[in-house]
């Protein structure tokens, strides 16, 4: 099932900075009801497009809502900044 999300691109705090787009609550409800039987410890498999950009990762459940992890990589082909709002297309796949 593919998706269309908008959201914004956060900083989390760790040892290391990490980014994410912070999905809604209302299109994680969705992504959490597609996702059954497939997800893992909470985790999504997923593959994304961002721009003309696309990867493979897994959404991660926080606070009521998922997070779609952004490398540093991915955001620098897609010309992507912290704090950013963006829109991204992603599918629900079998695997990571």
């Amino acid at each position: 099932m593919e998706f269309e999300l908008e959201g914004p691109v956060v900083e989390w705090r760790g040892p290391a900075p990490f980014y994410f787009l912070q999905v809604s609550p209302e299109d994680s409800e969705d992504l959490k009801e597609a996702a059954k039987g497939v997800e893992y410890w909470g985790q999504v498999p997923v593959l994304v497009r961002l721009g003309d950009v696309e990867f493979r990762t897994a959404l991660f459940p926080r606070e009521g809502r998922y997070l779609v992890p952004l490398k540093v990589a991915v955001r620098r082909a897609a010309g992507v900044e912290p704090g950013q709002t963006v829109r991204l297309r992603l599918d629900v796949v079998r695997s990571a």
